[in-house]
């Protein structure tokens, strides 16, 4: 099975305290070249939770698949990021469209993407 970004695939997720794996939905975000190049995806979370409103998360429904559908409305969290085997995906499920890989993207920006205040950056000049 080629895996893409912007899939919606289920895959064997482990818990953080790595305890035990569920098997999740999850986005792919890594990029065509990186996925073709490497036996590995990077991926984010999708969880059917849409209550709990965490920062870096934002709902989705069958309005936001390319194709395929969802069961039920869910919630990515894009501070959920894992880089996994492209080999244990269970199944795919569709494709999110572009609008809601570039909101996943604008999200992961801010969790990752440093952001100087003045005092910082007087501090880390040389």
């Amino acid at each position: 099975m080629k895996i893409e970004q912007r899939d919606l695939v289920l895959i064997p997720i482990p818990f953080t305290d790595l305890s035990s794996h569920r098997k999740r939905p999850v986005i792919v975000i890594s990029r065509q070249e990186y996925n073709d190049s490497t036996e590995d995806i990077i991926v984010v979370g999708v969880t059917s939770n849409i209550k709990d409103k965490t920062p870096y998360s934002f709902v989705i429904s069958n309005d936001n698949m390319e194709n395929g559908k969802i069961k039920m409305d869910s919630r990515v969290r894009a501070d959920k990021i894992y880089t996994l085997s492209k080999s244990i995906v269970v199944k795919k499920f569709g494709k999110v469209d572009k609008r809601t890989h570039n909101k996943i993207i604008t999200l992961l920006q801010k969790v990752v993407v440093h952001q100087d205040s003045n005092e910082d950056k007087e501090k880390n000049e040389y």
